[in-house]
């Protein structure tokens, strides 16, 4: 199993190299079983040319034999000299024959000891039987014709021509027999070669399918993913797979189409970002047409007045009045936006100090309470204090937000129930009014920035800061808001902060 995974891991190189290692061994095999066939049947050739050499030496070796036995007979049985030319002519030429089948016989020790066994026999021949038989058939020819004599040569030219034979014979047994093995080692060659060649050819086969699965394959699949990339589809993904270099050139392009896609998402959020952007700033600019309109208005209109006529001392009293007020709901709406631009950088320092969140409410109500006429403000509170840690200013400035859209969105007047407990480990501010209440459609965004509803058509005035500052200013100090509401019947805001730890 390791070397398996170790195979599967390796690099495109390393296979390549392997694969390639395999095939020339293989191939460098077939040629040498096909160069050893070839020198096996060449081998053969040679021997079975030697074979036909001894062979046709021992029938010229037997053929000379029999002229000398014929010239003896001739001229031993007619007594004519020119009888006895084959005799001359054989007897001659033998000392040549015979080193020549001896030279050619001499391949093995058992051929080397059969040719000098028949070697031997006709040198006993020659001298102790030929050329006496000549020598007495010149001096003597009656004697020469005995059947004594007539007998002894025929009795030693029989053994003669039996060795011949019998040397013929082994000999070309030992040719089949080695014809036979040398042509079973050369099938067994060639079919090893032929095995060889296939396999080579199998390993070749295989070796171009690997290539083009491990290689063709996935990089034609990286071309169509980068080609669908190109066309704009950036969720497109490749299967890892492949040798080595191939799988990493699959993880890369994996790799880039999540960058891509990764920036796409980027700048679709920097373009959502930016819209935001463009609509926060349409609406701040519509805000502070809108808003910052109506009390520069009021201030120009009655400074003039103030300027251009003569006032009564009461009058005057009255216009300073209303242009204070005017510039005090000014100076408020340029606290909203420098407050919303401090919260959006970062930049707001809350402190921690030991507050009592009690005494936070009862200065705001008694603030709010003589505002408008049409409302009561019903204050319930415990006797101990709310000790919290934060700022109080802060704390004050939410406080403050709610009381003034529990009194403005309540326009017919009524009661609004302030009410300060401990809960557990939170303290709990909570302003319910009876007024017109927030629509369904319009709650889940109602901390959001310039968020007013029907407020602007319905006459109410205000920025749409106030709570989008109090969920910041709540929520930095560790604490939460929340509201609950229904058209027509007024709403309820609370708010928790956990309480000042011991110490």
């Amino acid at each position: 199993m390791a070397s398996l995974s170790d195979l599967r891991s390796a690099s495109l190189s390393a296979r390549l190299l392997a694969g390639s290692a395999v095939l020339a061994v293989l191939v460098a095999a077939a040629f040498g079983v096909l160069v050893y066939a070839v020198t096996t049947l060449d081998d053969a050739t040679k021997r079975e040319r030697h074979a036909k050499a001894v062979t046709a030496q021992t029938l010229q070796l037997e053929k000379l034999m029999l002229d000398l036995d014929t010239g003896l007979r001739g001229f031993v049985l007619t007594g004519k000299k020119h009888l006895l030319t084959p005799w001359t002519s054989a007897r001659a030429a033998l000392p040549g024959q015979l080193r020549a089948f001896r030279r050619l016989a001499s391949t093995t020790p058992d051929e080397r000891r059969r040719a000098e066994s028949l070697t031997t026999a006709i040198d006993q021949y020659v001298s102790g039987y030929a050329e006496p038989v000549v020598g007495i058939a010149r001096t003597n020819p009656a004697a020469s014709r005995t059947l004594v004599v007539r007998l002894e040569g025929a009795q030693e030219l029989a053994g003669i021509r039996s060795r011949f034979a019998d040397f013929l014979s082994r000999e070309d047994a030992l040719s089949a027999a080695r014809t036979s093995a040398a042509q079973h080692r050369s099938d067994e060659a060639i079919a090893a070669a032929v095995a060889g060649l296939i396999a080579s050819a199998l390993l070749i086969t295989g070796f171009g399918l690997f290539l083009a699965r491990s290689i063709a394959r996935p990089v034609r699949e990286v071309a169509h993913g980068a080609a669908r990339l190109a066309g704009g589809d950036l969720t497109t993904r490749l299967e890892p797979h492949g040798a080595g270099e191939v799988e990493e050139l699959t993880n890369a392009f994996n790799r880039m189409a999540e960058r891509l896609e990764a920036s796409r998402r980027e700048l679709e959020e920097q373009n959502e970002r930016l819209r935001e952007s463009e609509n926060a700033k349409s609406e701040l600019v519509s805000v502070v047409a809108h808003e910052l309109r109506t009390p520069l208005a009021s201030v120009l209109g009655f400074t003039s007045v103030l300027l251009q006529r003569e006032t009564t001392e009461e009058q005057r009293r009255e216009y300073l009045s209303i242009i204070e007020a005017q510039g005090r709901r000014l100076a408020a709406l340029v606290n909203d936006f420098l407050d919303v631009q401090r919260l959006e950088e970062g930049k707001l320092v809350i402190a921690k100090e030991l507050v009592d969140i009690g005494s936070v409410v009862r200065e705001q109500t008694e603030l709010f309470a003589g505002q408008s006429p049409k409302h009561l403000l019903d204050v319930s509170l415990p006797p101990t204090p709310l000790a919290v840690r934060g700022d109080s200013n802060r704390l004050a400035q939410v406080v403050a937000n709610l009381l003034s859209n529990a009194i403005k969105y309540s326009p017919r007047g009524g009661v609004v129930h302030v009410a300060g407990q401990r809960t557990d480990n939170v303290v709990r501010v909570s302003i319910q009014d009876e007024g017109v209440g927030i629509p369904t459609e319009l709650q889940r965004e109602i901390f959001g920035k310039f968020v007013r509803g029907h407020a602007t058509a319905e006459g109410i005035e205000g920025s749409g800061l106030g709570l989008a500052i109090s969920r910041s200013l709540v929520e930095a100090h560790g604490g939460t808001i929340d509201f609950e509401s229904t058209k027509g019947r007024g709403s309820t805001f609370w708010f928790e902060i956990p309480t000042a730890s011991p110490g």
